[in-house]
């Protein structure tokens, strides 16, 4: 693998999009309550996605939701 070229596509546009899709399609699985924030890390980007309520994070605590929205 070229790493300098991982790297690069990595910390790419193109990826955080795509993440960026990924976690809209989890909370679209989630209902309401819960958030998504991308952001460009040193490596890399990422996503994630949290119970931003008191019930949504008591939903997740009792029941795994988020957890269960990433199948």
């Amino acid at each position: 693998l070229n790493s300098s070229g991982v790297r690069e596509l990595l910390r790419s546009e193109e990826m955080k999009e795509i993440c960026e899709n990924q976690a809209e399609s989890i909370l679209g699985r989630l209902g309401t309550g819960y958030s998504s924030e991308t952001k460009l890390a040193e490596t890399r980007v990422y996503s994630t996605v949290f119970a931003e309520t008191y019930k949504a994070r008591k939903e997740n605590a009792e029941q795994n939701t988020i957890l269960k929205a990433l199948r």
